[in-house]
């Protein structure tokens, strides 16, 4: 699951753009075949969201929920990934994107009727 926060009227209108670039860096840096997770959109009105200070209206926090697994260098290089992509695709800047990746044991993971462990069919290696 990817949950995307940010304020209701920045986030909505760069919606499908932001989940193309999310599941494109996922894909490039992960190997996680495109639309293989749930992403979901949080859109916050002004008295629901504060930002910390010296960032912009554009400001967004993602978090990523992984299998654990990759390495630290593969994680690092999503993450940053992410930081050029927002930037380049939508003129986000790095200051108003926070990244958090967060790593549960397969075996805490359910999906099509089984726990992530016991699922052997995976296109994608978790452990790169």
């Amino acid at each position: 699951m990817i949950t995307v926060y940010g304020l209701k009227h920045r986030l909505s209108p760069n919606k499908t753009t932001i989940m193309q670039v999310i599941f494109n860096c996922l894909h490039i840096g992960l190997g996680i075949p495109p639309r293989k997770h749930a992403l979901r959109f949080i859109g916050l009105e002004a008295d629901d969201f504060y930002y910390p200070e010296g960032r912009s209206e554009d400001f967004i926090v993602i978090d990523i929920n992984l299998m654990e697994g990759r390495t630290e260098f593969t994680k690092k290089r999503l993450i940053k990934m992410l930081f050029c992509e927002l930037e380049d695709k939508l003129n986000i800047a790095p200051i108003d994107v926070e990244i958090t990746i967060k790593e549960q044991p397969a075996h805490c993971w359910g999906f099509r009727g089984m726990t992530g462990d016991e699922a052997k069919d995976l296109s994608y290696d978790i452990h790169k």
